[in-house]
């Protein structure tokens, strides 16, 4: 079955994620694709190209009651909302009513790998209670639990060619890493084919330890990078210390955690199954993006 004919609406369509997704929509051949973002001037060029542009203010539910008006589909791109707890949560809540206000019959959703409760908040903790609205709604969905970005790795990769370190709390756990274009494709055909009510977990070709990332980073860069395990406190200290803002610090040590209890080692043919090819290994994808490595 195919909706490429249906009204699919992609949030945060401004983005690196959601502008891809829309333009392989596209080139798939859907015939009436809405993108949305809270600027709606920055979607000039996919305008051009016949999408219609709405503004979507996850903090404006006015704004979103008219940005879902007729969506039959709708790719919910978490927002970046990170820096004030509980305002993700309640963005993706005020979505969530406004897609069901709006009639719409099936939503997709960006999450990430093995969401749970968290009592001081975070990053998993807004994707549990935003999966959980969902659920709640009564709606058809998909949540596609997106692994970390192989992206993620260029923050911090120049760093530990530079210094020769690299440092992680994941106490000698894989991450299955995924590139953002096989998200975008996994995101894409979710849009134009799924149905009824699934969680899938969408990732790498691997799960890759921190001690394998950084022999790949000397491999590529051709300098010598050993990794340092330390405790999530460590962790924590040195990224303030480095400058890095809190919350992302924060973060961070969320991820690192979550990979040292086994929940970023995930195997699911996710990729494979809706985009029909294999996913991007860090090797691959590290080497075309040498250039960024520092």
């Amino acid at each position: 079955m195919s909706f490429s004919s249906s009204k699919i609406l992609v949030t945060g369509a401004g983005g690196q994620l959601g502008r891809r997704v829309v333009e392989l929509l596209l080139e798939a051949g859907a015939t009436d694709v809405v993108a949305a973002s809270r600027d709606p001037s920055k979607l000039a060029d996919l305008a051009a190209r016949g999408v219609d542009t709405r503004r979507a203010d996850f903090d404006d539910p006015a704004s979103l009651a008219s940005a879902f008006a007729g969506v039959e589909r709708l790719l919910l791109v978490s927002t970046d909302a990170l820096a004030q707890p509980g305002q993700r949560i309640a963005q993706h809540r005020a979505a969530v009513d406004a897609a069901v206000a709006a009639g719409v019959k099936h939503i997709i959703y960006t999450s990430a790998p093995t969401p749970v409760p968290q009592a001081a908040g975070g990053v998993l903790d807004d994707h549990f209670w935003s999966e959980q609205a969902i659920i709640a709604s009564g709606l058809d969905f998909t949540l596609l639990r997106h692994n970390l970005y192989a992206e993620t790795i260029l923050m911090g990769a120049g760093h530990a060619i530079e210094s020769g370190q690299l440092f992680s709390a994941t106490q000698g756990q894989g991450r299955s890493y995924v590139t953002r274009e096989d998200c975008a494709q996994v995101d894409a055909a979710a849009l134009l084919t799924a149905t009824g009510k699934e969680i899938l977990d969408v990732n790498g070709a691997e799960a890759v330890t921190q001690d394998q990332l950084a022999a790949l980073l000397a491999r590529v860069s051709g300098r010598p990078v050993a990794h340092i395990a330390v405790t999530p406190d460590q962790l924590r200290g040195g990224l303030e210390g480095a400058g890095v803002p809190p919350f992302l610090a924060g973060l961070l040590v969320d991820f690192d955690v979550a990979a040292a209890q086994g929940h970023h080692a995930t195997f699911a043919p996710t990729v494979k199954a809706l985009s029909g090819r294999e996913p991007t290994t860090v090797e691959a994808f590290l080497a075309a993006n040498k250039a960024a490595l520092g």
